[in-house]
């Protein structure tokens, strides 16, 4: 499993972040120990509050775990994985939360640790926890037989279209996929060695090069949404820069924005609306169908919460129920039996233990199959939209290299167009 961890401060803000709900469509607090609290934030705040007799800032370590998408994890391979993380970093009997999350038809973990040791009341030292982080998620994927990403193999053969949490939520912002938007820069960047061709380049799939406020080159699309040129490429800015020289030629974002915008007639912006119009209502229904999937399976587990504590509770008395108590007891002690019946007890309660994690594990594989389904109509639908953006933006960047008058003899022609399909549509 991939396994990202982080020293970190903001120890309300990350609680507030696991336990939300309106992104993760089931929410599992697996395990609050080794705190006076039984919750995420109090935990936390406790943690916090242990800190400030250190001088240590980053009192957190935070580790997400994510297993590949399609395979069943029971827990305890969680929990196993995660022990051998402590180990590895010296952060065993350490104070811990752990978190499940489901959200896409995919389930994974956060497990957050306090650094602080308060023995010797010192934060302790992390060295070089990636790489180890790095080997702890091969092992995982060699013991567990699953297919390890190439990136993990050798860090020389990573995707070149993986991509940061800032270029993930712009591409959120303006509802894109990231990869796609990546691919389009990087491939304006390999067909090009100077500046003029690598602005040609970019307008002709509808972004335009710009001189940005302080990120030197930037890219303004016909939205109006600016993209870092380094962060977006892949490259260095001093790379960018040996390319493509000084941007104080360029116009500036605001001027682009303008300039695109006084191109940007209402005829446009209603060709641009019928486009995406579709889709958001298809992406609409399958929310609703998410929604209405996402309530259903919270009440299955409900349900089997309730089934097997009622189970539980039965099983305890009947097992309560075969220890003696008064004289009998004490004769049960003196000849063994007592001790037996205990054995047996235990016994039972951790079958019982088991079998109510095996139920409980059966249940959510099951919901995560009829979810990745549904995941699957979401990804077609992003294919589909996604296609029609990236001709869209090679439309926009044709269009807005027209005059006036051919703008409007291409407006008309695609309304005519459009007209056309629909009568032929409705005399089928």
């Amino acid at each position: 499993m991939i396994l990202k961890g982080s020293q970190r401060a903001g120890g309300r803000q990350l609680a507030l972040h696991l336990l939300k709900t309106d992104e993760n469509e089931h929410v599992e607090i697996h395990e609050v120990s080794g705190f006076m609290s039984d919750t995420p934030i109090e935990a936390f705040n406790e943690a916090y509050a242990i800190s400030r007799g250190t001088k240590c800032n980053q009192f957190l370590f935070s580790l997400s775990l994510s297993p590949p998408e399609k395979e069943s994890v029971p827990v305890d391979v969680f929990e196993k994985a995660i022990a051998d993380i402590e180990n590895k970093l010296g952060l065993a009997g350490q104070p811990r939360v752990i978190v499940f999350h489901e959200k896409e038809g995919r389930r994974h973990a956060h497990c957050v640790w306090s650094r602080i040791d308060v023995e010797k009341m010192k934060a302790i030292n992390l060295p070089h926890f990636k790489l180890k982080l790095r080997d702890v998620s091969r092992e995982l994927y060699l013991e567990n037989n699953w297919k390890m990403p190439r990136g993990l193999v050798s860090s020389e053969e990573r995707n070149p279209l993986n991509f940061t949490q800032a270029e993930w939520q712009q591409a959120k912002r303006i509802k894109q996929d990231p990869r796609a938007i990546k691919e389009v820069f990087q491939d304006c960047w390999a067909i090009s060695d100077s500046r003029t061709a690598f602005a040609n380049a970019l307008e002709e799939r509808g972004f335009y090069l710009a001189k940005g406020d302080r990120r030197g080159f930037v890219a303004v699309d016909w939205r109006g949404e600016v993209y870092a040129i380094s962060r977006w490429v892949g490259v260095k800015a001093k790379d960018v820069k040996a390319r493509l020289g000084s941007p104080d030629e360029l116009p500036s974002v605001e001027k682009t924005k303008l300039q695109l915008a006084a191109k940007f007639t209402d005829k446009l912006q209603q060709f641009v609306g019928e486009v995406t119009s579709s889709h958001g209502k298809a992406e609409a229904r399958l929310k609703q169908t998410r929604q209405a999937l996402a309530n259903r399976h919270r009440q299955e587990r409900a349900q089997l919460k309730e089934k097997q504590k009622a189970r539980r509770q039965q099983e305890t008395q009947t097992r309560s129920s075969r220890l003696p108590t008064g004289l009998k007891a004490l004769w049960f002690r003196v000849t063994g039996k007592y001790r037996a019946i205990k054995k047996q007890n235990e016994i039972e309660a951790t079958n019982c233990n088991l079998r109510d994690r095996a139920e409980r594990q059966e249940l959510i594989d099951k919901q995560l199959r009829e979810r990745r389904h549904l995941q699957y109509e979401f990804r077609l639908l992003r294919h589909h939209y996604g296609i029609q953006i990236k001709k869209l933006n090679r439309d926009m960047g044709e269009y807005l290299k027209l005059s006036s008058i051919e703008q409007s003899n291409t407006l008309r022609q695609r309304k005519e167009s459009t007209l056309l399909i629909q009568q032929l549509r409705r005399g089928l």
